[in-house]
């Protein structure tokens, strides 16, 4: 077994792939242990890193560092993915709020850790360290570093003071985050499951749910009117899927001409056929797709790359193949099919017609499974490139001497948002399956999360039991949770947030993805990543500049 023993020295890269890799199993295996139905779930990963850093021979640092930073990409990339279609959504309806309050805690951090370093005579190199590890935002640790180093006179073995200071802090910030929010649940009496089931209540009602009535034409001035020409359709946002003329039932299409008595199926919100009907004329109890057995509806998927970017009238279905559009659903949101309605990759269509025709409207859409799930790699590594070159321009700001730059976790996220939200650009599709994405998540975040313990496992134990560390340690922790109590109470008793927003608000504030699981798992929702994505990239790029603005005032 000497080589195994040898592996460090003869292979460093086997040995640093297996090292990690055992790390992942061990880390993962202690984070799926639960007290009280509470777990760390992935950041065990960090735990597990620590002790086998300390126990074991070192790592070669080219293959960690490399290891860390693609972990953290694929981690902040996925995750963009996913939460871009309902980010700026979110931001223009809360987002304002949320980040103004993830300001003040970031504020709180940045005056908290020089005021603990004053206090305790900690050297400025550390107060750095601790303000980046008591906020779990590596960016803000790189930024500072290359900062400190472009002072005049600093000594070698202080550049170095800011990642040890960060390695004390940082573990001890993710129990600091998960304590918060454990504490704000038993002071303030929060049910987090109860929390999530109101909280997805609120958002259902938020959107009205679609349905479908029978009207009747009496109002004389729409005889001999087309569908399309009926004043204030498009406005109420309805649309029409069967016309009964004498007895006899068809599709409905934008050129089909109304005659008094007709029955039309009408499908929209309820406010939307309350309108609408006072324009046709009356409601009738009769059921028109119980009328004709030969009409039936079916779902289709939009997969064919044609039909990106084009809105609901613009495909034409009625006149190319006798049916008609009736409702779009896109990520759990139902929608009236609106003719101006542009249509995305993967957007479910209910169309109405004969199954003849409904075969043939179907294959012009694509309706391909095995399209929805396949992971398109091409626009996604596009998407990493240009999130490391966002990510790695140096952007000027006035007064600040050094260039900012947003690093690999604040570029490939902006990225990631925006291509999540406008979903292709030409052929390129940047869709990801949900079980995909999970999996591209978790493997990132696992392997960050090893690459930080092993780098910080050697000199952890030493520095941490030294009197020097336990004054970082009780410094970071104060301004781990100083800030978050703060606002976090004042969000909750003052402007009645609820737990989902809260938990998201104050993970995301410290850019710590393991809070944001940890509530997620306390509430058995995904409701939190919400919040999380609405201020992580503004908190991302506050920390950095907060950090570089702390460097030039503590070094004057």
């Amino acid at each position: 077994m000497s080589w195994l023993s040898e592996l460090h020295q003869t292979q460093p890269v086997a040995h640093a792939i297996g090292v990690l890799s055992f790390v992942c199993v061990l880390g993962m295996a202690f984070g799926s242990m639960k007290f009280r139905g509470i777990g760390l779930g992935t950041s065990g990963v960090l735990f597990a890193g620590i002790i086998v850093g300390h126990f074991g021979e070192a790592v070669d640092h080219q293959t960690l560092d490399f290891v860390k930073e693609f972990g953290l990409i694929l981690f902040v990339f996925t995750i963009g993915l996913q939460l871009g279609p309902g980010f700026f959504a979110a931001l223009r309806e809360q987002g304002v709020k949320m980040n103004l309050l993830a300001f003040v805690i970031v504020v709180l951090g940045a005056v908290g850790a020089p005021l603990a370093g004053w206090i305790a005579g900690f050297d400025p190199a550390a107060v750095l360290g601790i303000f980046s590890g008591a906020s779990t935002n590596t960016p803000s640790l790189g930024a500072a570093t290359q900062t400190l180093g472009t002072i005049p006179g600093i000594a070698t073995d202080r550049l170095t003071l800011p990642a040890l200071a960060y390695a004390v802090t940082y573990p001890a910030a993710i129990i600091g985050i998960i304590g918060t929010l454990l504490l704000l649940k038993q002071i303030l009496r929060i049910d987090p499951v109860a929390e999530a089931s109101g909280f997805a209540a609120k958002s259902s009602r938020q959107v009205e749910p679609l349905e479908r009535r029978t009207l009747v034409v009496t109002n004389p001035n729409l005889e001999g009117v087309a569908l399309g020409s009926i004043p204030g359709r498009l406005e109420a946002g309805v649309t029409i899927s069967r016309i009964c003329h004498e007895g006899e039932t068809r599709i409905a299409g934008e050129t089909s001409v109304l005659h008094l008595e007709d029955r039309l199926a009408v499908i929209g919100t309820p406010a939307a056929l309350d309108q609408f009907a006072r324009v046709i004329g009356r409601t009738s109890d009769e059921d028109l797709v119980l009328r004709d057995e030969s009409i039936s509806y079916r779902r289709v998927v939009v997969t064919d790359r044609g039909v990106l970017g084009k809105n609901v009238g613009q495909l034409d279905l009625g006149e190319r193949f006798g049916v008609a559009v009736t409702r779009v659903t896109r990520a759990d949101l139902e929608m009236s099919a609106v003719p101006g309605l542009r249509l995305q990759f993967g957007d479910q269509l209910q169309i109405v017609g004969r199954d003849k025709d409904l075969d043939a409207a179907a294959k012009s859409l694509g309706n391909s499974l095995k399209e929805i799930n396949e992971t398109h790699f091409v626009p996604f590594f596009i998407g990493l490139v240009l999130g490391v070159m966002l990510g790695t321009m140096p952007i000027a700001f006035p007064g600040i001497p050094q260039p900012v730059k947003l690093g690999l976790a604040g570029g490939p996220l902006v990225v990631a948002l925006i291509l999540g939200r406008v979903g292709r650009i030409g052929r390129q599709v940047w869709h990801m399956p949900v079980n995909t994405n999970l999996a591209f998540r978790e493997f990132g975040i696992a392997l960050f999360f090893a690459a930080v313990g092993l780098t910080a496992g050697s000199k952890f134990f030493a520095t941490v039991f030294s009197t020097t560390g336990v004054q970082w340690l009780a410094a970071g922790v104060c301004v781990t949770m100083v800030p978050l109590l703060v606002v976090g109470v004042f969000a909750r008793v003052v402007l009645k947030m609820n737990f989902m927003d809260l938990s998201g608000l104050l993970a995301g504030s410290m850019t710590d993805p393991p809070a944001l699981a940890f509530a997620s798992n306390i509430s058995g929702s995904d409701a939190p990543a919400v919040g999380y994505a609405t201020v992580y990239p503004l908190t991302t790029l506050m920390r950095i500049l907060a950090a570089q603005i702390l460097t030039i005032i503590l070094f004057q």
